[in-house]
């Protein structure tokens, strides 16, 4: 992990990865839309969206640089995920219920 973070010392390069990889994500929804009708995201759909994963990439980020090793980085890495996870499918599709569920 080392070698990889000493090449992208540079906190706009670090940011601009993970723009570049919410911008990658995102595009796989709008090259679907392109292609079938099942696909039905409008505007706020991917407003939305980005902002939940470039949020999650900063905090990411943000634990990978001020935790340096050991369990309770993994730790929190992994409720990071299980978070987006669980608010994501809470958009999609309403798992608890909630008035934001998307079905």
């Amino acid at each position: 992990m080392k070698n990889l973070q000493s090449g992208f010392k540079s906190p706009s390069t670090r940011i601009a990865i993970i723009f570049g990889v919410v911008i990658l994500i995102l595009s796989i929804p709008l090259i679907a839309m392109q292609f079938t009708t099942e696909v039905k995201w409008d505007l706020s759909d991917f407003l939305v969206a980005g902002a939940l994963l470039f949020s999650t990439g900063l905090a990411l980020e943000l634990v990978i640089r001020n935790l340096k090793s050991g369990t309770l980085r993994t730790i929190v890495l992994i409720v990071i995920l299980i978070a987006l996870f669980l608010v994501w499918a809470e958009l999609a599709v309403g798992i608890f219920g909630t008035r934001f569920a998307g079905s």
